[in-house]
């Protein structure tokens, strides 16, 4: 029979969670990109300011590497 004095702890290391953390920051990041862009006017439709380079490319860019981050830290195995 072995014994294995390994003791119950966190799932993940120090460094999967400082990976993890800067994950989500980028997605909010890439979430504040995509704001904003409306009218006070319903009558008034700005087509330039709602499909712009920033909303409709960058943001989806940063959401998803974001994501890709976020798995990156998940996936490390931790040195412990």
């Amino acid at each position: 029979m072995s014994n294995n004095s390994k003791k119950p702890g966190f799932a993940f290391g120090k460094e999967n969670y400082k990976i993890l953390i800067v994950g989500i920051l980028v997605v909010i990041i890439g979430y504040m990109l995509m704001i904003g862009g409306g009218s006070d006017d319903p009558n008034v439709f700005n087509e330039e300011e709602i499909f712009s380079f920033r909303r409709i490319t960058l943001s989806p860019l940063v959401i998803l590497s974001g994501f890709v981050i976020v798995l990156l830290g998940i996936m490390k195995k931790s040195k412990d």
